[in-house]
């Protein structure tokens, strides 16, 4: 089925896929993040996906957004052994989509689920927070090309969507729409934000601008940004595109790069989905430090708002 954004309805994401690995012991503090797990615990990665399934998540995000061939070449794995395992997260988050599929027919429930690649900035590939800076010193056309082969190679395996997520500028966001071209896959663009400007400090109008005149973008938003964030970008996404709304905050806390770790308190709340959806979200999960059970509570304010998950 093809993936479309309802008029009517609200597509419930998924929510910290690393976050609910790392819950499960498995240590990620290596620069490869999540991806490593491609390599070293597949089953574990599509289990995690399953997990947001069953929570009331209808898109799983595959664990790609940190895979890159640079990354895998420092583990010693070429180009096709790279091409290989970013296919395979995609792979995995669908083989996760199969297993609800069966899970839910059983109790009668056909909803369409969905498969996103994720592709993360440039700045992830770096493995030093240059996501949250931006501005890497690189041109549109220098980022592009970087992006290009890595986005050929997850469109191989067929995902429904690629989420082109944790942009943290205008730069990278135009290298990305150039390189989506010819993939024949609708895309999601997502900012990473503070307050009302990029990472990079640019102005969010001027950002979502970039996607306003794309074909392919079926929707764009923001994600790992602080939750009080959200509400000011679902209405500059919408005025300034006309495209549906996706919002994936994280939980507030903060990333040091250093210490490659979270800190600060939690500034999620049960109630912030509520308002998301009140101001015309459409996609709505969380990114990182979001487990299954607050994607379950997000799928109830959906099914309270009326919105029934669509699917």
């Amino acid at each position: 089925m093809s993936f479309v954004v309802p008029d009517d309805a609200v597509l419930v994401g998924d929510g910290g896929l690393a976050t609910e690995l790392e819950a499960r012991g498995h240590d990620l503090s290596d620069s490869l993040w999540s991806a490593r797990l491609l390599m070293d615990a597949p089953d574990q990665v599509r289990d995690a996906h399953l997990a947001f399934f069953q929570a009331g998540a209808v898109i799983a995000t595959s664990a790609s957004y940190q895979a890159s061939f640079e990354g895998f070449a420092r583990r010693g794995l070429g180009r096709r052994d790279a091409a290989g395992l970013m296919r395979r997260s995609v792979d995995l988050a669908r083989a996760a989509r199969d297993d609800m599929a069966a899970m839910a027919a059983m109790a009668g429930d056909g909803r369409a689920r969905w498969v996103a690649a994720a592709v993360g900035p440039y700045g992830a590939a770096l493995a030093d927070g240059s996501e949250y800076r931006g501005r890497y010193g690189l041109s549109v056309r220098e980022l592009a090309a970087w992006h290009r082969p890595r986005l050929q190679a997850l469109a191989e395996a067929g995902p429904d969507v690629i989420a082109l997520e944790t942009v943290p500028d205008i730069d990278e966001a135009e290298a990305l729409m150039a390189a989506i071209g010819g993939l024949g896959i609708p895309a999601w663009l997502s900012y990473t934000i503070t307050g009302e400007r990029t990472r990079a400090g640019q102005p969010l109008p001027e950002a979502f601008a970039v996607a306003a005149g794309v074909p392919g973008v079926v929707a764009v938003g923001v994600n790992c940004c602080a939750p009080a964030d959200v509400l000011t970008a679902i209405a500059v996404a919408r005025e300034a595109t006309g495209k549906p709304v996706i919002v994936y905050p994280n939980s507030g806390e903060d990333w040091d790069a250093r210490r490659r770790a979270w800190t600060g308190q939690s500034r999620y709340s049960a109630g912030l989905p509520r308002q998301w959806l009140a101001a015309g979200a459409r996609i709505v999960g969380g990114c990182c430090r979001v487990r299954p059970a607050d994607i379950a509570v997000i799928a109830q304010a959906a099914a309270d708002a009326g919105h029934a998950p669509a699917g």
